[in-house]
């Protein structure tokens, strides 16, 4: 794979980026940061919605539109970086602003991974919307950008992000070659797995690999995207 320098979703120099190993900021630092908050969303910023979901409470099963949709104040995004930052809301964020400390005994809870969503590299936003939509029955859950450059689509709880590259990542064929997926997605029945093979067929997708058993117990089949991503979908054999 070739070497890339990593680049942040960005609109114009905003990055939504948070170095938790850093100094606590000083209070106007973080007002700033809150303000930046606040100003994401009003401009309907996608990366910043699930930030929202996993720090305020009363987000939390929301879906990115609503989040965008709902109203949002300052008070909403000083608490949510009061939460970010290990505090209950903006004013104990101010009271220990200068020296943040744990009671004894009292540990963080243990984080919950909630989701994960893989990244394709593609080459064009909309021609890949339309295929996961159109042939693998996604939804498009956002496309940002002018012109777009990251979307977002999901089916039920598979999500797969799509950043779009200028160039190729991966050299030649080698992603057919070692049977490399970009995403895997797993379904709970063997009976599901054998329907969506041959919903997938009918929509006249081109397969990878087509369905079969694999030695570990499990039924695969793997699906190619318009940009040579293969797509692994697996569920029970039996």
């Amino acid at each position: 794979m070739r070497r890339r320098a990593h680049r942040s979703l960005r609109k114009g120099n905003a990055r939504l980026h948070r170095n938790i190993a850093a100094p606590m900021p000083n209070i106007e630092n973080l007002k700033k940061q809150a303000k930046q908050y606040l100003r994401w969303h009003r401009e309907r910023y996608y990366p910043v919605a699930p930030q929202i979901r996993a720090a305020l409470p009363r987000f939390r099963h929301f879906s990115d539109e609503q989040i965008l949709d709902a109203n949002f104040k300052l008070a909403d995004a000083q608490e949510l970086v009061a939460r970010q930052m290990g505090f209950e809301g903006w004013q104990a964020l101010k009271s220990g602003a200068n020296v943040m400390t744990r009671k004894a005994g009292h540990s963080a809870p243990r984080p919950i991974l909630s989701s994960t969503s893989a990244q394709l590299f593609v080459a064009d936003i909309k021609a890949s919307c339309d295929f996961y939509t159109h042939k693998l029955g996604f939804a498009v859950d956002f496309v940002y950008g002018d012109p777009p450059y990251y979307g977002q689509v999901a089916r039920d709880q598979a999500r797969l992000a799509l950043r779009v590259v200028g160039q190729p990542v991966f050299i030649g064929d080698i992603r057919e070659r070692e049977h490399l997926p970009s995403a895997s997605v797993t379904v709970a029945t063997a009976d599901e797995i054998k329907q969506l093979f041959l919903s997938y067929q009918a929509t006249g997708v081109c397969f990878h690999q087509t369905l079969k058993k694999e030695p570990w117990g499990a039924r695969t089949f793997i699906v190619i995207d318009p940009d040579e991503n293969l797509i692994l979908f697996t569920g029970p054999a039996d």
